[in-house]
């Protein structure tokens, strides 16, 4: 049975359940099944074996903020070179997220859906129960598959702090 966490967040104004527990720096990163683009099913740590992970959790990208994050951390990936991988995970779907990344030029992060079984929203306690959508949240998997950085948004609308991410992600190169 999942976890269930009342007026932790607020959703539309509202005091809202948030679905599974927060995870903690130092813990083992759950796998988990997301959906690619493509629809296909994508494990999320095993597809990234051997690199350093920065997952970021976003609502949707089809809102301001979202659209911000995911654009920033696609920016900032170049420069972090190929042994750090971006996740960027919603609910949306994945068709919605090929034309959202087509639109925006987004292609040095990889995009994943949630929306099927919120396997990953459960797990890393990102679930809102009432919008069926992602709280925001980051964190950091080293290469081992251990969890270096947590971070969950107080606010949906607030954005984490890039620089804190960055550096989380370059120490955990070793």
């Amino acid at each position: 049975m999942t976890t269930e966490r009342f007026g932790i967040i607020k959703f539309r104004g509202q005091d809202a359940t948030v679905l599974g527990p927060d995870l903690k720096a130092g813990q083992k990163a759950p796998e988990f099944t997301v959906q690619g683009q493509d629809w296909a099913p994508f494990a999320g740590l095993a597809k990234t074996e051997g690199k350093v992970r920065i997952i970021a959790a976003v609502p949707s990208l089809d809102t301001d903020v979202c659209d911000r994050e995911t654009r920033r951390f696609n920016t900032e990936a170049a420069a972090l070179g190929k042994d750090i991988a971006i996740l960027v995970i919603s609910t949306d779907l994945p068709y919605a997220q090929k034309r959202w990344c087509g639109a925006a030029g987004v292609d040095q992060v990889t995009v994943l859906s949630d929306h099927m079984a919120v396997d990953f929203g459960a797990k890393y306690g990102t679930l809102i129960k009432e919008g069926r959508v992602l709280r925001r949240a980051v964190f950091v998997v080293d290469r081992s598959g251990k969890l270096t950085y947590v971070a969950y948004m107080p606010a949906l609308g607030e954005e984490p702090n890039y620089a804190e991410v960055l550096a989380a992600a370059k120490a955990a190169l070793g």
